[in-house]
């Protein structure tokens, strides 16, 4: 019996001889300016708003971290002037 090991080779490359696909960009579509035009935009609208969300979240928690600190320090100050 052979032992199996997954140093063989796998699915794709027993059934499929040719070769792998390459993207090609059309520059002759009538829309001009190809792909990167098309979805360009809407791709840096969505960076933009995926760096408004995170430069929100990084001022709550350094918001949150402060308050936090600050109710660590009264606590502490509470305890050590009762003594």
């Amino acid at each position: 019996m052979e032992v199996s090991t997954s140093y063989g080779t796998s699915w794709a490359d027993q059934w499929d001889s040719g070769p792998d696909p390459v993207f090609v960009e059309n520059k002759n579509s009538s829309g001009g300016g190809g792909v990167k035009a098309k979805y360009g935009k809407k791709v840096g609208e969505g960076l933009e708003k995926t760096k408004t969300v995170a430069s929100r979240g990084v001022t709550k928690v350094k918001e949150g971290t402060s308050v936090g600190v600050q109710w660590i320090k009264d606590k502490y100050h509470k305890t050590t002037l009762k003594r």
